[in-house]
């Protein structure tokens, strides 16, 4: 781990522009690399925090094919949607590029070139999966297929996301074509490959060995078994009509791989940051005294700490990165998010529910964090974390503080009397707070740090009731003036530490407290961040209750789209055998109405029932009780099959058949005849 680094180089994952961001992408890379960055400015260190659309992607060309769009049109959409989501919700990037950008094509194939003369390259006909009906060979996301190590039968080409093992598209079994449907055929065809295992024993040594103790045990634990399996050449070319071009003769109609072209597009949006601010780049990226740190989700590891490193290891004039303290993935309501499902929570549309609310969303997010493990972000866990914590514990503060001191001293400041011991034990506890966030903030434990972020507000809140100033300003005016000085000291410190994690509310808040933004060593540094004298403003409400039903809105439309996604992928079942008219006039099927009903002794599906079909009275056995209680079915209407020959059912004669199907969710439900005036015994015919 680089101590005390001139410059830190910030990278969160390049977002493939296929669709917009959600939840999980905030949990899992944006806020913990925002909170990292803005931690960094206020400590006054040289940051520089780059992000970008992934634009080259298989996921693109998928899109724009689903859409009936180009590629250009998927990307300029999705980029645009993006960026505002960045922007509504304070990720401070101090440059978003794209992938698609000028200045990219041209930093990705002069690595590609520089490599390629070098001689680092494999050049290789191989046989490759290839779509004759589509005439065209198949990228990773086109073909899925059993996964080889734990039998998935959907799995992709490049990657099985059961069991998060990463495949070469001729490793399926059994693969069919995305495009077309069909099963593709192998074809000769050439391509570059980068031979990793060149650098197996360089990379077990620098992450298993030089990083053993400072990387996260998830990252390590990801390397260690892509290493224990022995690394391989790994293509950075592919047959594809989107993409950068190979930029060497012999390579036309190839593309670079996006996995080979995506984790340069850091390097190219910091040249871009770069050339705009006036500064060099290449220090950010060359200087040994740089601290480069890749905040990614756990699907990326292997990229960011396998092939990039490889791949700046052979081009050879760049600085490895420090730390990648990629995340696991964050599942809502206890399912997996999915794009393709609509399982999701996105940023664009939550703003509509919740506008103003996006530090509430920060707040829970960071709150359960997926540092470690998968987590699960529940909207009745957001609705607590908002009421209970944000709103009852730091607003309440902040609240009490300033409404005090209005009511008190017409918002300035009351210069202190004697300190007492609880007065200096308070002061110096939230000195010591600074150095306790950092701590956790540098070992990249953003939900511990956040913890001691609202310590900090509970330390205020304690002062408050056990000093109770709204007593003793009757009968000690005096002391009255020391305690909101040091709750005023406390809602400053608040105004700084909270600016990573809370940016919007540590604006709002320095806005009604009329103070500058301070450095983060202010807080343990100076004596009085709000001096006597100084004048604040009003009160405002920082974060308000959420309601009841504002969350059930939220789940209900989960809901909705969980009946959605089941009736979208319901079975529907082949018709069956043609049969004639003759066939079908032999049924007699009547409209009916149970009148009796009662569970068959010793039978868990069965209901004995008493059906008045109009013509008689009769005894129906139906297997209904697994779905329906007796009491639910007297006096359903149903629809009857009369003739059907009688049969003894655990010694009860069953005289017919209830007509039944089921629902998206497989529940029974009866077909029946529900318009008025249709009486018992008519003929359905």
């Amino acid at each position: 781990m680089l101590e005390n680094p001139k410059r830190y180089t910030i990278t969160a994952a390049l977002p493939y522009t296929n669709g917009p961001i959600h939840i999980g992408h905030l949990a899992g890379v944006y806020v913990p690399s925002d909170i990292y960055a803005r931690y960094l400015r206020l400590q006054g260190k040289d940051v520089a925090f780059i992000c970008g659309s992934d634009e080259h992607g298989v996921a693109i060309s998928m899109k724009a094919k689903k859409e009936g769009i180009t590629p250009q049109q998927v990307i300029d959409k999705y980029d645009g949607i993006i960026r505002q989501s960045f922007l509504d919700f304070g990720i401070s990037f101090d440059n978003y590029s794209r992938t698609s950008a000028q200045i990219h094509h041209d930093t990705a194939s002069e690595f590609f070139k520089k490599l390629y003369d070098k001689g680092d390259f494999i050049e290789e006909v191989t046989e490759q999966l290839y779509d004759a009906k589509a005439e065209q060979f198949l990228a990773d996301r086109f073909v899925t297929g059993t996964c080889p190590k734990c039998e998935n039968p959907e799995a992709y080409g490049d990657q099985c996301e059961r069991c998060g093992s990463t495949l070469n598209a001729t490793d399926l079994i059994n693969p069919k074509s995305t495009i077309t449907g069909e099963t593709p055929i192998l074809k000769s065809t050439k391509h570059w490959f980068l031979p990793l295992d060149r650098y197996q024993d360089f990379l077990t040594q620098w992450i298993l060995v030089d990083h053993a103790k400072d990387w996260k045990a998830n990252v390590l634990g990801q390397v260690k078994s892509w290493l224990d399996d022995g690394l391989k050449p790994r293509a950075v070319t592919r047959d594809l009509d989107w993409g950068i071009d190979v930029p060497v003769a012999g390579a036309e109609g190839k593309k670079l791989y996006v996995w080979f072209d995506a984790p340069i597009g850091y390097i190219s949006s910091t040249k871009e940051w770069a050339a705009r601010e006036g500064k060099n780049w290449e220090p950010y990226w060359k200087d040994a005294d740089t601290k480069l740190v890749h905040f990614i989700g756990k699907d990326n590891i292997v990229f960011h700490c396998i092939i990039f490193p490889a791949m700046l290891k052979a081009e050879g004039s760049f600085i490895l990165p420090d730390n990648v303290p990629a995340n696991e993935f964050l599942n809502l309501e206890g399912n997996k998010l999915s794009t393709s499902k609509n399982w999701a929570v996105w940023l664009h549309e939550y703003l509509q529910d919740f506008p103003g609310k996006q530090d509430a969303l920060r707040y829970a997010l960071t709150a359960n964090a997926p540092e470690t493990k998968d987590n699960d972000f529940t909207w009745k866990d957001f609705q607590a974390r908002n009421n209970n914590e944000l709103a009852a514990v730091f607003g309440n503060f902040i609240n009490r503080v300033v409404v005090l001191t209005n009511k008190y001293y017409n918002g300035i400041v009351p210069s202190p009397n004697e300190f007492s011991e609880v007065d200096e034990q308070t002061l110096a506890e939230l000195k010591a707070y600074p150095a306790v966030i950092s701590s956790s903030i540098e070992r990249y434990r953003f939900r511990e740090a956040q913890v001691e972020l609202m310590n900090v507000a509970r330390l205020g809140n304690k002062y408050l009731a056990d000093e109770e100033p709204w007593k003793m300003v009757k009968t000690d005016p005096a002391r009255v003036q020391t305690q909101m000085y040091i709750a005023l000291q406390i809602a400053a410190a608040l105004s700084v530490l909270a600016e990573p994690f809370l940016p919007f509310t540590a604006k709002k808040l320095s806005t009604i407290l009329k103070v500058d933004t301070l450095g983060w060593n202010a807080v343990t540094a100076t004596s009085d961040l709000l001096p006597a004298g100084h004048q604040i403003g009003e009160a405002e409400i920082l974060f308000a209750q959420i309601e009841d039903v504002e969350i059930q809105k939220q789940i209900d439309k989960l809901e909705a789209t969980k009946k959605a996604n089941v009736m979208e992928n319901q079975v529907t079942e082949p018709q069956k055998p043609t049969s004639t008219f003759e066939d079908f006039s032999k049924l007699d099927l009547r409209v009916g109405t149970i009148l009796e009903a009662e569970k068959m002794p010793k039978a868990n599906k069965l209901l004995v029932l008493k059906v008045d079909t109009g013509i008689d009275v009769r005894t129906i056995v139906s297997g209904i009780a697994e779905h329906f209680s007796p009491e639910e079915v007297v006096g359903k209407r149903v629809t009857v099959l009369v003739n059907l020959a009688p049969r003894a059912l655990r010694g009860v004669d069953s005289q017919g058949m209830i007509l039944m199907t089921n629902n998206a969710e497989g529940k029974l439900v009866f077909v029946n005849p529900d318009a008025d005036g249709v009486n018992n015994g008519a003929l359905i015919s």
